[in-house]
């Protein structure tokens, strides 16, 4: 089976935040920026009153407040972040590899993918998982890469997850 596909900016950046959502250790990551930094504004609430001789609840209201509003936009934050950082990665240098049109050929082996820059090649053994959202078709190959296949180009996208899920 072979399946050629373009992956553009957007379906690289479009992969890290899927990628993002959907790892426990960035999760984590952020429950605790999350909620730590308005344990925090709370702890400097107190030592402001106590040290500026205010009112606790005012002290307590003003930063609660920042609290609040810092629990409700941080993982827009967040993401937005990841997006800036990945963006200026692929800015930085030559990106033909992950950019660009692909050709993937599905043998009863495994997986090789032709681009610009030459071809990779993963034994069935070597995809971990086969991952996919609204747009995508995620084929992780480690922890933190996959091939991205973008559904807008694949004809039958549950034959092919069919395919896939038996040669695994």
């Amino acid at each position: 089976m072979e399946i050629t596909y373009t992956i553009t900016e957007q379906d690289y950046l479009q992969f890290n935040l899927f990628h993002m959502k959907n790892s426990q250790t960035a999760m984590n990551a952020l429950k605790v920026q999350r909620f730590l930094i308005p344990i925090v504004y709370m702890v400097v609430a107190y030592f402001f009153a106590k040290l500026m001789g205010d009112s606790y609840i005012l002290s307590f209201v003003i930063f609660g407040i920042a609290a609040v509003l810092w629990i409700v936009y941080y993982p827009k934050y967040f993401y937005n972040s990841v997006i800036r950082r990945v963006r200026k990665m692929i800015q930085e240098g030559k990106n033909e590899g992950i950019l660009g049109e692909h050709l993937m050929i599905l043998t009863e082996e495994g997986i090789v993918d032709r681009n610009s820059t030459g071809e990779t090649r993963v034994n069935w053994s070597g995809i971990q998982d086969l991952k996919e959202d609204d747009q995508y078709l995620y084929l992780y190959n480690s922890s933190v890469s996959a091939y991205i296949l973008p559904k807008r180009e694949i004809e039958n996208v549950e034959g092919l997850k069919a395919y896939i899920h038996s040669h695994k």
